[in-house]
């Protein structure tokens, strides 16, 4: 009698306890404005509805119909649910050839895990005004270990608010593989990321933005180590990934650099240590910023009627024997001494000054570098500080209307890292990490940036900082991790303010405050 009372009751708690809620995941950023215009279209359409279970080479693919009414704004929804365990994944939208999209997800829990990212994309009106093959690349791998699917819903929503400045033309620097279904992302060093086109006698202005990050033994590019010290604690941890902690992303016309970029240090939330980024992911891990290289001085040569090249490329830092430093023209794959020592450090500054006019535009660069590294405990521990700071600037030196467009920006990063090796694999971390942006808009004649996110101008200051531990047992059957973060998010986009103070510990958010 008290075993059947015992069954019973174990049968009617199970019926009756609520499922638990998904936790609810989120990047702090400044909330996108969702108002509709009042007159002209005011359109919702659902872009897909997918589930990326072993996704791994095959993306989604759709056709995609722009409505039938008058549109100048764009804006997207992201939603994603997943459960399970399963990596950080990266994934790219495309409509035709042209990246339009960067994101990545965030690590599931067993319970569950729900996000939702909206974006403005009124940038890519051209292309929205087109019928396009859609094609969203979330490569994901499904194991009897790593369970979790990540289940999509994209949906796209349209309006006409009348104020709307966009590009006319959007050739994409890519692969150019959606005929073929596939993403057309070029992977570095291996691809010859290089296009070539004829530049229409109309263009006026120029910008080429810049998607890339690193992948697998390029995705913590900034603590990799000189490739003379690759073997420095062979006997304990094993090789280190060289090239230096410098990366540098290049643009060449014709042969010629045209600009660069130094990249933002983005961390996906299986980055460091897993226990930073839940609920709160990393800065723009929902959505990574283009840079944009201003091409507008090049245009008098450019407008010849002929076929023009246009070429990425990625480098690092070698360094020769008697000191020399150079740029090492690769880096390790996927840009996305003898073992008994017991420390390294390292230190690498940088400097560039870069500036390309024509009779009437000028186009600069001034980028400033550093990182120091300090590696002990036979490689077990490894701290970098990171700072990465520069200026571009665009002015029109000619005409009534003269313009200038100067966009700074800092990268602060601080990281504080140390393995264990007992038992399986311990991490305990500690992170400070940034990212300042101020822009003066310019005339906002080409639109939304694809780096500030905005049409005018933008001051930005957010800043991440906490602690973590992960510990992942030698069967690799589960896995341990906690931490505390702190996410300080202050902005003025356009004239419209928005700040955000938000602390979680061990996946549970503990204060957030909201103006």
């Amino acid at each position: 009698m008290m075993v059947s009372f015992g069954v019973a009751f174990y049968l009617v708690s199970l019926l009756f306890t609520p499922a638990r809620a998904l936790l609810e995941v989120f990047e702090v950023y400044q909330p996108v404005p969702t108002g509709h215009g009042s007159v002209g279209c005011n359109e919702e359409i659902l872009l897909m509805d997918h589930v990326f279970g072993y996704s791994y080479g095959e993306p989604y693919v759709g056709i995609y119909e722009p409505p039938n009414c008058t549109f100048d704004t764009v804006r997207i929804n992201f939603t994603v649910t997943s459960k399970g365990r399963q990596y950080d994944r990266l994934a790219l939208m495309y409509l035709g050839d042209t990246e339009v999209f960067r994101t990545s997800t965030a690590e599931p829990t067993t319970d569950g895990i729900i996000w939702t990212y909206i974006k403005d994309m009124s940038q890519f009106n051209v292309l929205w005004k087109e019928k396009q093959r859609l094609i969203f690349d979330l490569g994901n791998i499904i194991t009897d270990i790593y369970t979790g699917s990540f289940n999509t819903t994209l949906t796209a929503y349209f309006s006409y608010e009348g104020n709307v400045r966009t590009p006319d033309v959007i050739l994409p620097i890519s692969a150019r593989k959606s005929a073929q279904n596939a993403s057309s992302d070029f992977e570095l060093p291996s691809d010859n990321a290089t296009v070539q086109y004829q530049i229409p006698q109309t263009a006026s202005r120029a910008v080429v933005s810049i998607s890339a990050c690193g992948q697998s033994e390029e995705e913590f590019w900034w603590s990799n180590v000189l490739s003379a010290d690759e073997y420095t604690f062979d006997n304990t941890i094993g090789e280190l990934y060289g090239y230096s902690p410098f990366r540098e992303v290049q643009l060449y016309i014709d042969g010629v650099l045209a600009g660069v970029d130094w990249p933002f240090p983005i961390i996906f939330t299986g980055g460091v240590a897993p226990g930073f980024w839940r609920p709160i992911v990393g800065i723009d891990a929902f959505d990574l910023r283009q840079p944009e290289i201003d091409i507008t001085p090049f245009l008098p040569l450019l407008k010849d009627n002929k076929s023009h090249s246009f070429e990425i490329r990625v480098t690092g830092l070698s360094v020769a024997d008697d000191g020399t430093v150079t740029f090492a023209n690769t880096v390790n794959s996927y840009w996305s001494s003898n073992g008994t020592n017991e420390t390294l450090s390292y230190s690498v500054t940088a400097e560039r000054t870069f500036t390309v006019k024509s009779s009437e535009y000028s186009w600069s660069q001034n980028l400033s570098y550093s990182n120091y590294g300090y590696l002990n405990q036979q490689g077990l521990s490894q701290k970098n500080n990171q700072q990465t700071s520069g200026t571009n600037t665009i002015t029109q030196l000619t005409g009534d209307n003269k313009s200038t467009n100067e966009v700074t920006f800092q990268y602060p990063l601080i990281c504080n890292t140390t393995y264990g090796l007992q038992d399986g694999l311990s991490i305990s971390a500690w992170i400070r990490r940034g990212l300042d942006i101020s822009s003066t808009g310019g005339d906002g004649e080409l639109g939304v940036s694809t780096y500030t996110f905005t049409s005018g101008p933008l001051d930005l200051h957010t800043e991440q900082y906490g602690t973590a531990y992960y510990f992942e047992p030698e069967d690799d059957e589960s896995s341990v991790s906690y931490g505390e973060t702190v996410d300080v998010w202050g902005s003025n986009a356009g004239g419209v303010e928005y700040s955000r103070n938000v602390r979680a510990v061990n996946g549970t958010v503990v204060s957030d405050s909201e103006s």
